[in-house]
């Protein structure tokens, strides 16, 4: 369904398990930074019927997500660590092109936020048949399958910005990319390294 160029190695799922706060404390940021990333494009894009609307509704499932994932961690007895920088995110970030005029800045941030959405997807879904504890594995499960509609809804948006043809030239371009910078990341215990 994404097509995306370069699977999780499978031994990521051993080391998000064997380290949960942390895996537990990723994840709750990734799905603040996605509230926020859908405050952004609100206030970039408020021109855009669809994009306020459309996000506006996002950045509220985002946000009861983190809730969600935080009562996770303070249920096992962790606490919410220091938010860590993103390195996958930020190295994405360089794809978009600067410059480029609104409409193509508009439709490289919808693309890459599909990126994201179907990344944390397939991760998401390695977790909810790998790991041992099937609370999470359920809840995994579920957010597997928010991820996929979240995914879908970006890149809509995006056809409905510009023809289908050009979103999907520059969809192959970011999806050639994501693999560039996946091959480039170490496994670690977050949701996207």
């Amino acid at each position: 369904m994404f097509r995306l160029r370069l699977p999780t190695d499978p031994r990521w799922v051993n080391i998000a398990e064997m380290n949960e706060a942390e895996i537990l404390t990723d994840h709750a940021y990734c799905e603040q930074k996605a509230a926020s990333t859908a405050i952004s494009l609100i206030v970039r894009f408020f021109n855009y019927p669809q994009i306020v609307s459309k996000m506006a509704d996002l950045a509220r499932e985002e946000m009861e997500h983190f809730k969600r994932v935080h009562d996770f961690i303070l249920k096992r007895g962790y606490q919410l660590g220091i938010e860590r920088k993103d390195e996958y995110v930020n190295k994405l970030i360089r794809f978009i092109k600067k410059g480029s005029g609104r409409e193509q800045q508009l439709i490289d941030n919808l693309l890459l936020a599909a990126l994201i959405e179907a990344r944390s997807c397939e991760r998401f879904k390695l977790l909810s048949e790998q790991i041992k504890d099937k609370e999470l594995a359920e809840f995994y499960r579920e957010l597997m399958e928010s991820e996929a509609g979240h995914y879908t809804l970006f890149i809509t948006l995006a056809r409905e910005v510009a023809p289908r043809e050009r979103v999907d030239k520059r969809w192959e371009e970011i999806l050639q990319f994501e693999a560039e910078v996946i091959s480039t990341l170490e496994n670690r215990s977050t949701i996207h390294g």
